[in-house]
């Protein structure tokens, strides 16, 4: 046995001991959970995928300028008028490009919120929540690590859909527990995909 450790030994140490310090729940020596790697793995690219249904375009309008604003880039996935448009055909393609990588986050937006939410979640990979205040925006990123957001037009305001947008995007997933929850989520999803 040697006695002295290299730099690199030391490190790995010490990273080790920090990670279990800041995340008891995490004591697995160093294997980070899926979704814990497909965090870490989405950090770089920050363009959110914006699109809804004819009910929300101004609401859309709004939320786009906010995000560039904000210095996110954004991909407008439509609509543009106020002509009827189905909201699943939406929901679907801002979905896609979460779920291949495209954009980091992803908005739909539609009358409630509710159908867009579902026909995002049939998407592999993806985990849409309908939020409608402050604690659902945050409790759906930090619990559930979401990666697209759906609001209802004809439910809230405009300030309460900025300050929910602006606070989903900017809560971090909270890993530990919750990374193990999630996995589940992502487990019951390929057993039918």
């Amino acid at each position: 046995m040697k006695d002295t450790l290299s730099n690199e030994e030391i490190q790995k140490i010490v990273q080790q001991v920090v990670k279990n310090t800041l995340n008891p729940d995490i004591m697995d020596k160093g294997t980070a959970s899926s979704t814990e790697k497909e965090t870490a793995k989405n950090t770089e690219n920050r363009t959110v995928a914006i699109g809804t249904d004819h009910g929300g375009v101004d609401l859309k309008e709004i939320l786009k300028q906010f995000l560039t604003e904000k210095g996110y880039p954004v991909t407008d996935c439509g609509t543009h008028t106020k002509d009827s448009v189905d909201y699943p055909d939406i929901a679907l393609d801002v979905a896609e490009r979460v779920a291949s990588g495209e954009v980091w986050r992803g908005v739909i937006i539609d009358g409630a919120g509710i159908g867009s939410c579902m026909a995002a979640n049939k998407v592999p990979g993806v985990r849409a929540a309908m939020c409608y205040d402050y604690a659902t925006a945050v409790n759906s990123r930090e619990h559930n690590n979401a990666n697209v957001l759906t609001l209802g037009a004809g439910l809230i305001g405009i300030n309460l859909a900025k300050q929910i947008l602006e606070t989903w995007l900017s809560t971090d997933f909270g890993g530990d527990r919750h990374a193990r929850r999630v996995d589940k989520i992502t487990a019951i999803e390929k057993r039918f995909n």
